[in-house]
C-alpha cells in the first residue's frame, strides 16, 4: 500500500537524511560531494576513505567512495588505492580485507595519488639545451 501511494520514497528520503548526519550533515555532504546516498559501510582504507554499497541502486551506481574529510573539495579518483579500485569497478566482489588470495609482496610500492597540476607535480630536470625557441609576441611601441 505504501509503495502504491509513493510513501516508500518519503521513507527513503528520511533514511538518507538520517544516514548522512541529519539535516546539516546532509547539506554539508551535498555541498561537498554533489549527491546524497545511504548504504552499508563495506570498509575503510588507510587514507581514511570510506567505501559503501547499496544494492537498492542500479548496478554500476551501487558502490561508491566517500573521500576523507581532510581533503575537503580537493578529491579525485587517483586517491583510491588499487585494491579498492578493483572492488569499486566490479573486478572483484570481495573487498580487499576479505580476499584471502590478494598477494602482498615486500617489493610492492605504497599507493600515491597523482600530483599533476599541483605544486608537488613531477618536473624532470634536463641539462640539454632546448631545441625550439618559444615565440615571443612583439612589444608595441
Amino acid at each position: 500500500m505504501s509503495k502504491a501511494l509513493g510513501l516508500d520514497k518519503v521513507q527513503n528520503f528520511f533514511k538518507v537524511i538520517k544516514h548522512n548526519g541529519g539535516i546539516f550533515g546532509s547539506i554539508f555532504k551535498q555541498f561537498r560531494q554533489d549527491e546524497l546516498k545511504y548504504g552499508d559501510l563495506v570498509g575503510e582504507d588507510k587514507y581514511g576513505n570510506k567505501y559503501y554499497e547499496n544494492n537498492y541502486y542500479f548496478y554500476g551506481k551501487n558502490r561508491w567512495v566517500e573521500y576523507n574529510e581532510k581533503v575537503f573539495l580537493n578529491y579525485d579518483g587517483s586517491q583510491v588505492p588499487a585494491e579498492w579500485f578493483g572492488w569499486l569497478h566490479y573486478k572483484t566482489d570481495l573487498p580487499p580485507h576479505k580476499d584471502p588470495n590478494r598477494p602482498k609482496y615486500p617489493w610492492m610500492a605504497d599507493h600515491t595519488e597523482n600530483k599533476s597540476g599541483t605544486n608537488e607535480q613531477y618536473v624532470p630536470y634536463s641539462t640539454v639545451r632546448p631545441k625550439i625557441q618559444p615565440w615571443v609576441p612583439p612589444k608595441k611601441s
